[in-house]
């Protein structure tokens, strides 16, 4: 099967997403053709966006996969589906790993804390756990992102490769 068949039996239809609730305030703007094409680099862009903004911890990530595929022409629909990645499953092993990664870039130990829904966690927190959590999510998103991107790339060229060699074979003489 090729990638382009694979991608377009995986991901959603325009219809579903034109007709998304929550994305009717993008109005015309999800109407742009090259925001639908199936190429390598309206593909592999897509896979970028989408990877990227799975790791920024906020919510409403699917939002700003629409903005940034609209922004930057990329696949639309993979750009939603990637975004899933991280999903209130996946989110806390995720974020406690960010928090890790962040931490040992920073140079700064790793707190142990307790939840507790209260004015004084809510600062301590923010004062000692964003930067680290913070640092951690853009590593972590800006290498998915990359290697996602790569790796479209990589096998959308392996296909083209291999669909040359099939044509010349076809086209010698036996």
């Amino acid at each position: 099967m090729s990638i382009k068949k694979f991608f377009k039996r995986s991901l959603p239809q325009q219809s579903q997403i034109k007709s998304h609730p929550k994305l009717q305030f993008f109005g015309k703007l999800l109407h742009e053709p090259n925001l639908w094409h199936l190429n390598r680099r309206s593909l592999s862009g897509g896979m970028a966006v989408g990877l990227f903004i799975a790791f920024i911890p906020l919510p409403m990530q699917m939002l700003l996969a629409v903005a940034a595929a609209i922004w930057l022409r990329v696949n639309l629909p993979l750009s939603i589906s990637l975004v899933w990645i991280t999903n209130p499953v996946t989110m806390p092993p995720l974020l406690y790993f960010a928090y890790k990664l962040g931490a040992f870039l920073l140079g700064v130990p790793i707190i142990e804390t307790e939840f507790s829904f209260s004015p004084e966690w809510i600062l301590y927190t923010l004062e000692n756990l964003l930067h680290p959590l913070l640092l951690g999510c853009l590593v972590m998103g800006t290498i998915s992102a990359a290697i996602g991107y790569l790796t479209v790339n990589f096998l959308w060229r392996l296909q083209v490769i291999r669909l040359w060699k099939d044509r010349h074979k076809k086209t010698l003489p036996t």
